[in-house]
């Protein structure tokens, strides 16, 4: 028997509005569940996490896990879909090191002793992009900045540039080609999404989308939009923002750029990788995510998350929340006569999950007492976690698919009372 609200207090938790970026709010049915998960799963005595990951019991929740996400998303069979450990920053190298193997596996013979190594092609729209960029070049990886966002909005992140201004490597031959084109749907600190649709994959050069795999960090906009698993060769997203608690990250990728051997001489030879042992995605999918201890609580949660979220409307449903949510807030910003000041400056560009704003003075500038004032204003409203992320400072509303359009309303009383409050003291 499930848990519930008589037996836990969730009194706290019900006047309380989390709008953090990550780790953020979760479905409260669903953390109620987990709590009785927690103590004795299914009847068996045994807590979730005091069960063997080998056992009969924990392979049905990866697999209800499993399954839920491939309904979700649409995935097709021939993709594998792993729980893995390390984070969204694990699937910086992860992912590089993966499909240059890959890469190197699909080559001819070496024409020369020391064959040129692939590169991998960057799209950098933001902080994570950037980030993955430098972990790719500590690793000797021959990263290839296609398009830096910064360039083209003076230094700052807020635009996605035109694909016309990308500066993609050249894939004349499949062996020539670089290894990937890895980009991220949303950037959760700087409020950077990719306009709608999504990526913008019809633009790409014809021989370079037949040739290039395509890489997508989904890992703070996962499931709150469609999103074409047949045309990437690799998703993943971490858990912490629109699935569950921090601990699991989960990778789709296409099995036919799983690296059969990395370790073989002749993959070697042509550039591959040494892949450390639990990064190596074969080692995961021939094991169905159980090569070594998974992180259990987590992707028993995630499971919850995804059945909770196919009974309320699926990803359409999500997708539908999403904008009239995001609809409220920057309609809000809009009518603030500029106390309000978007930081992404491209309108279509402007995260539906990560809402990022400047409270300006009279004089037109970034004002931090403010901000404090706005910070302070929403905690007596029971709205916590709103400051944004230490780097670019401002205000950030994160609005992952657990957030309500209740709360959400809640949010936009406060920013409109704060408005009307502020313009009686100018």
């Amino acid at each position: 028997m499930a848990a519930t609200s008589s037996s836990l207090d969730v009194s706290k938790r019900d006047a309380t509005i989390n709008l953090g970026a990550g780790p953020s709010s979760l479905p409260t049915a669903v953390l109620l569940e987990a709590a009785q998960g927690l103590l004795d799963f299914q009847g068996t005595g045994m807590g979730l996490t005091e069960l063997s990951h080998r056992s009969s019991t924990f392979k049905a929740v990866v697999d209800s896990a499993e399954a839920s996400l491939r309904a979700l998303l649409d995935i097709p069979d021939d993709y594998a879909v792993l729980f893995t450990q390390g984070g969204g920053t694990e699937q910086f190298s992860a992912s590089a090191l993966n499909m240059l193997s890959a890469h190197a596996s699909r080559r001819g013979p070496a024409a020369t002793a020391t064959p040129t190594p692939a590169k991998c092609d960057y799209i950098v729209t933001g902080s994570w992009t950037a980030k993955a960029v430098k972990e790719a070049k500590r690793l000797g990886v021959a990263a290839n900045v296609a398009v830096d966002a910064r360039e083209h909005n003076g230094g700052k992140f807020g635009v996605v540039p035109p694909v016309s201004a990308w500066k993609l490597s050249s894939a004349a031959s499949a062996e020539d080609a670089p290894a990937m084109l890895y980009y991220c749907d949303n950037e959760t600190v700087d409020g950077v999404e990719f306009p709608a649709p999504g990526f913008p994959i019809d633009e790409l050069p014809a021989d370079y989308a037949e040739r290039v795999p395509l890489v997508a960090d989904c890992s703070s906009n996962i499931l709150s939009r469609p999103i074409d698993v047949r045309r990437h060769a690799l998703i993943f997203f971490g858990a912490q923002k629109n699935v569950g608690p921090s601990g699991v990250t989960v990778v789709i990728v296409r099995r036919n750029l799983i690296a059969h051997d990395p370790d073989a001489p002749a993959v070697l030879a042509q550039g591959g990788p040494r892949i450390p042992t639990t990064l190596v995605y074969k080692n995961l999918a021939d094991n169905a995510s159980l090569y070594n201890t998974p992180p259990m609580f987590s992707i028993y949660v995630a499971g919850l998350v995804f059945a909770d979220l196919l009974k309320h409307g699926g990803v359409a449903g999500a997708t539908e929340r999403a904008a009239a949510k995001s609809g409220l807030v920057y309609g809000a910003i809009a009518d603030s006569q500029g106390l309000f000041v978007p930081t992404v400056t491209q309108a279509a560009a402007r995260s539906r999950m990560n809402v990022t704003f400047r409270v300006v003075s009279a004089e037109g500038t970034p004002d931090d007492g403010l901000e404090a004032r706005f910070v302070a204003a929403c905690a007596q409203r029971g709205i916590v976690q709103v400051k944004g992320h230490r780097s670019v400072g401002g205000i950030r509303c994160s609005l992952y698919n657990a957030v309500t359009l209740e709360q959400t309303a809640v949010l936009v009383d406060v920013m409109r009372a704060f408005i009307a409050d502020e313009r009686s003291r100018r």
